[in-house]
């Protein structure tokens, strides 16, 4: 198989919202299933080959997307998605607790327990479902649930866990004896009581098996049962392998959100940094996982309000300078994930003027995000983390030129773009190392990953950025942090309208 792979295929199932409740995401385990079987069947169909030919099966998914199972391995409800925000008080007594007992698995997730992890979510399920409690006897990470489905695996106690799901939502790792103890647990709230024993289990990196396709499920996917399954991963750590991610490398998987990975031979803790975690993303390095908490959703919606599409809001984009707006926005329409912990912010823009349009709040929520990415990754070089090369990759950048551009001119730094479609190469490398096709992820990686596309910075437009990104810088600390020293912003918006006009003479 050749570069990039054969063929891609994708079904879709319904993501279940509340508008009278935005914190609410969740989707249903049996819908993914469908929806897997269907992809599979699809993209065999477009490669031109059997199923019988298919030597294994990786698989990557959203994380922290936490699902509660009874005794036979069967849900109990939705998974709560990554991106469903209602555990936010339990997360915050998690935090709280966690840092008066000195707890020290808090540092490694940099310092803030959040609420989109695994722990959070599953004892706000405990708390709000009284009449199911009894049942509960175990909770799996998504890519931990799917891959023991596919193995026929009916018992929770035999399911291999992902260490990449556990260390990074569940404060797992070896040093304290896998995860928090008990008593913490327990002091958290009684309703977490036994839950650590009922989350035991093996824990493994991705180059371990978590099983063999079961015959039912071959069927169904037009597949060769037996074949292996290597424990999974999140989606970003394993699209930053499939995009070449080395060490020097970070990668930002920009998609709905933005995960910001990398990894490294020594361990660095980070303040604000949401996951260190030894073989989370390479088996043989240290992951470390940051990121945005909405990106392609923010430009979505910026289009959504104004009745349009975010491609035929896009067009015209690539004709903007740098600043011409006026408009300094900020990207926590999700809260903040990086390096604030935070979820409750809310977007800010800055600076409108009575002739602002929907396209310029798009172009504006670009230059913030390329922003925010810079503040992460010079945390990251604050703590020694080498960042040499940057890399875009996930589905955003694949088709929007205009937002590669801007991040190289922000960053100071090229921009590497995988040139074609990235998304699940990871999982493809991650399958054949099960099958014994290579030897090492870098073999793989060498025969499977993309040319780059490469975009540098332009003088004059980083000199720009710079001016702006100090602006940025100082908003966001001063709007996202309590009790923080005065911070002066009246020349903020003054700045605006001097680096528009500059920017209009200009064209």
């Amino acid at each position: 198989m050749g570069k990039g792979g054969l063929a891609t295929a994708s079904a879709s199932y319904p993501l279940k919202r509340k508008r009278e409740d935005p914190d609410f995401a969740t989707q249903s385990h049996q819908d993914q299933m469908d929806a897997l079987v269907t992809a599979m069947r699809e993209v065999l169909a477009k490669a031109g080959i059997s199923g019988q030919q298919v030597e294994a099966i990786a698989l990557d998914t959203t994380g922290s997307s936490v699902v509660p199972v009874d005794a036979a391995l069967q849900p109990l409800d939705d998974y709560y998605l990554w991106c469903d925000h209602r555990a936010k008080d339990e997360a915050r007594e998690i935090t709280e607790l966690a840092h008066s007992e000195h707890l020290e698995s808090i540092e490694w997730c940099g310092g803030v327990y959040s609420h989109e992890w695994g722990f959070a979510k599953l004892l706000h399920w405990l708390r709000h479902n009284p009449e199911k409690r009894g049942r509960l006897a175990s909770a799996f990470e998504h890519c931990d649930m799917v891959a023991a489905t596919l193995s026929g695996i009916t018992d929770p106690k035999l399911v291999k866990r992902s260490i990449c799901a556990m260390g990074h939502k569940w404060m797992w790792n070896p040093k304290w004896d896998g995860l928090p103890s008990q008593a913490f647990l327990s002091s958290v709230d009684p309703l977490l009581d036994g839950v650590r024993e009922k989350l035991a289990g093996e824990f493994h990196t991705s180059d371990s098996l978590a099983g063999h396709l079961a015959p039912a499920w071959a069927e169904k996917m037009g597949l060769r049962a037996g074949i292996p399954i290597p424990v999974g991963a999140f989606d970003a750590h394993w699209d930053a392998i499939g995009a070449g991610c080395k060490q020097g490398d970070v990668v930002n998987v920009v998609g709905t959100s933005t995960c910001i990975i990398a990894m490294q031979q020594k361990t660095t803790l980070i303040p604000g940094v949401c996951g260190v975690v030894p073989g989370s993303v390479h088996p043989g390095y240290t992951g470390i996982e940051a990121g945005l908490s909405a990106t392609g959703d923010i430009f979505e919606a910026i289009a959504r309000r104004a009745n349009v599409k975010v491609a035929e809001l896009s067009r015209g984009l690539e004709g903007y300078r740098p600043g011409q707006t006026g408009l300094l926005r900020l990207s926590w329409d999700n809260g903040d994930r990086t390096i604030l912990v935070n979820p409750n912010l809310g977007g800010i823009t800055l600076g409108w003027s009575l002739v602002n349009t929907a396209q310029d709040e798009l172009f504006a929520a670009i230059e913030g995000t390329a922003f925010h990415t810079r503040i992460i990754l010079e945390r990251l070089e604050e703590y020694g983390v080498p960042v040499e090369r940057v890399i875009n990759a996930g589905g955003v950048p694949q088709n929007n030129h205009v937002l590669n551009q801007v991040y190289a001119n922000v960053l100071g730094k090229p921009v590497l773009v995988p040139d074609g479609i990235p998304t699940s190469l990871g999982s493809g490398i991650f399958a054949l190392l099960a099958a014994g096709a290579f030897s090492s992820v870098e073999e793989a990686q060498a025969k499977m990953c993309l040319p780059n596309k490469k975009y540098e910075p332009e003088a004059g437009a980083v000199r720009v950025y710079e001016e702006l990104y100090q602006l940025y810088r100082r908003v966001y600390l001063a709007f996202g942090r309590t009790g923080g020293p005065a911070v002066e912003l009246g020349d903020v918006l003054p700045k605006l309208i001097e680096v528009r006009s500059s920017a209009l003479v200009g064209q």
